[in-house]
């Protein structure tokens, strides 16, 4: 029973890290809707408006026939765009339909999974290890690299390169110096963003204007700042009175804050806010999900003892144990070191188990077996992980309650 125990699978457990594997296409889904909406209800203003005005001008006779014709034609051919650009949502709704779909299936799979001894949950492991590789791959920028492993591996439904993609491609122009690719994304999500009082894009105008001010372009700097930055004053005040001293002080001010903002570091500050707009308004974590899962196997199985001196024979010469602790490896010891180590309900223990003046514990029957074969005289026993010796008399029996 407790074997059976162990090795039941719990899938919502194992699902918590997914969690964005289906937010994404909701998201995505709900972003292509608003577009699609914001386009119909543009071109149906206008094209109500002009249909209005023609048909008063051509009843009127302000208009010939031939000019009625000509604007006739004008709003054909705006629907026709009208519908080239709603087949271009359709074709996004349809690819972001099918990857929901194989990622529900994916996810569900795991529900016919009995145990964890199952080879279809190995199946099932290596794939979403394949997933979270390709995710680390394309958050650090190697968007080839994790399109290759999608495609052979045949997950490329599972992994969100497309949006990774663009979104590496903004991150990279905004460390570069240029704006204009980001304010375009602003300009695309703004319908999305607006509802978060984010504040990219006013600090993506606020770096045009320091841009103009170091160029010492005044009459420029001081027209961008009333078009862009006067206007928010009301909920950005701060900042716009710190953007309005900046006319009074040249790029090679000693005084703060506006060194700082001069600062060449501005543009990693508006990279990283990107990111963060980014990751919020598509519900990704900000950390990569492979460091997540770092995160949580490494705390589950570390102890307070895997750092200590007498942690391994590694890292103790006269050790006369080897350890199969994961955290107590080489590779591993340092990643977890500033980790916190999670709170074990259940443990198990040696038969007849006893502790010795150091405080440490072990089965009676393996010390005494393995103190004679280390070679002790009758009635003194050996800590295999300190080396320490003691009396066997020193030695008090453990009663579990």
């Amino acid at each position: 029973m407790a074997e059976l125990t162990f090795t039941k699978l719990n899938p919502e457990s194992h699902l918590l890290l997914d969690q964005p594997l289906l937010r994404l296409p909701v998201e995505l889904s709900r972003k292509n809707f608003k577009l699609a909406a914001v386009h119909v209800e543009h071109d149906k203003k206008h094209l109500l408006g002009a249909l209005k005005v023609t048909a008063n001008d051509s009843l009127s006779g302000k208009k010939t026939p031939s000019e009625t014709l000509g604007s006739l034609d004008s709003m054909i051919n705006r629907m026709k765009n009208l519908k080239r650009k709603m087949e271009g949502f359709h074709d996004e709704e349809k690819t972001t339909h099918r990857q929901a779909r194989q990622r529900l299936e994916h996810l569900h799979s795991l529900y016919q999974v009995p145990s964890l001894a199952d080879a279809k949950y190995d199946e099932w492991s290596r794939i979403r290890l394949n997933r979270l590789l390709a995710d680390y791959l394309l958050r650090n920028g190697y968007s080839e690299s994790a399109r290759a492993l999608a495609k052979e591996k045949g997950i490329e439904d599972l992994v969100d390169l497309d949006v990774f993609v663009q979104c590496h491609k903004v991150e990279e122009s905004l460390r570069r110096g240029s704006i204009q690719e980001c304010l375009a994304w602003c300009s695309e999500n703004r319908e999305l963003t607006r509802k978060t009082n984010n504040s990219l894009e006013f600090e993506l105008r606020l770096q045009q204007f320091i841009e103009l001010r170091r160029k010492g372009l005044l009459p420029e700097a001081q027209q961008h700042a009333r078009k862009f930055i006067s206007s928010t004053a009301e909920q950005r005040n701060p900042e716009v009175q710190r953007a309005a001293g900046l006319l009074a002080y040249s790029p090679g001010t000693k005084a703060e804050p506006y060194r700082s903002m001069y600062s060449k570091t501005r543009w990693d500050f508006l990279a990283n806010l990107f990111l963060k707009t980014h990751h919020e308004l598509f519900s990704l974590p900000a950390r990569p999900l492979l460091h997540l899962a770092l995160s949580a196997g490494l705390s589950a199985l570390k102890t307070p003892s895997c750092h200590s001196i007498y942690a391994s024979s590694s890292s103790n010469a006269s050790s006369t144990t080897t350890t199969v602790c994961p955290i107590c490896s080489t590779e591993l010891n340092e990643l977890a070191r500033s980790l916190r180590h999670v709170q074990h309900n259940k443990s198990s223990v040696e038969q007849d188990p006893i502790v010795l003046p150091n405080g440490r514990v072990y089965g009676r029957g393996r010390l005494l077996e393995m103190s004679a074969k280390v070679g002790l005289e009758e009635g003194r026993v050996k800590d295999p992980t300190t080396s320490e010796i003691f009396d066997i008399s020193q030695v008090r029996k453990v009663f579990i309650s």
